[in-house]
């Protein structure tokens, strides 16, 4: 697969994790440990980005880029608050995710977008989080966003994918990384998002709500390293028939 550049920065590992729901500071350094990931979401709301000693950044280590999460937001100008309040603390990624409904958290396209717009404006590395949606991912493309991150299914439902239609026509357009995030509930979802095409995913509630994190955490990294390997080994062809695995005239000529 090709190498995966989000904002001119290289990762080898794609998966990444979100940092809620952990039972404490100690499961969820022990999870990001055991997946390899370089990159995790923390929700503003939920630390103080001042302090080094805070439990969840605490938590997270140093070679790990943190997306800043702007969750908790209800439009555009609580993301650019949140947004800058993280900047003034040295952070400049930024998961922008905008959900005014407190049921099934489906993000706010227009307040996503009237917010991207301004955030890669000021410089920040945005990567939003959209509805499955073809057309707005489009949209926040030509704006330079620097990822998408379309949902699989609502947010820490583990449903797995349910909007595969639209995600593959997503990704057949995307010139940017498209990173599978919310509702993959099992390491075999995560594998299905990459051999989609998906570039990425992102998993917090399979992981942390799991009876052991870092060994499930373990299971979503090699699922995820399984589907590399057989899309660099060149799947056979999907056909619509039988194909014999033995030559019939073969048997034929024996008989």
């Amino acid at each position: 697969m090709k190498p995966l550049i989000i904002g001119g920065k290289t990762f080898k590992s794609r998966l990444f994790l979100g940092t809620g729901k952990f039972s404490s500071s100690n499961a969820l350094n022990a999870a990001v440990i055991a997946s390899e990931t370089e990159m995790v979401t923390v929700a503003l709301r939920r630390v103080n980005i001042n302090d080094g000693s805070d439990d969840i950044l605490g938590a997270i280590p140093k070679n790990v880029t943190v997306l800043l999460n702007t969750s908790g937001a209800r439009n555009a100008a609580d993301a650019l608050k949140i947004a800058r309040f993280g900047r003034s603390a040295g952070y400049e990624w930024i998961k922008l995710e905008i959900h005014p409904d407190p049921r099934y958290l489906l993000p706010d396209p227009i307040e996503t977008y009237n917010a991207a717009v301004e955030l890669v404006k000021d410089g920040f590395k945005v990567l939003p989080y959209i509805n499955a949606d073809p057309v707005l991912s489009k949209r926040l493309e030509d704006i330079g966003v620097h990822a998408v991150m379309p949902l699989g299914s609502p947010i820490g439902s583990n449903q797995g994918i349910q909007t595969e239609a639209m995600l593959r026509i997503i990704i057949e357009q995307a010139n940017v990384p498209v990173i599978v995030d919310a509702g993959l509930g099992m390491p075999s979802h995560a594998a299905h998002a990459i051999e989609l095409g998906a570039d990425a995913v992102l998993i917090n509630t399979a992981i942390a709500a799991a009876g052991d994190p870092a060994a499930m955490a373990r299971a979503f990294a090699a699922a995820i390293t399984a589907a590399e390997t057989a899309l660099d080994a060149v799947p056979a062809a999907k056909l619509d028939y039988a194909s014999p695995t033995s030559p019939l005239n073969t048997f034929n000529d024996i008989i």
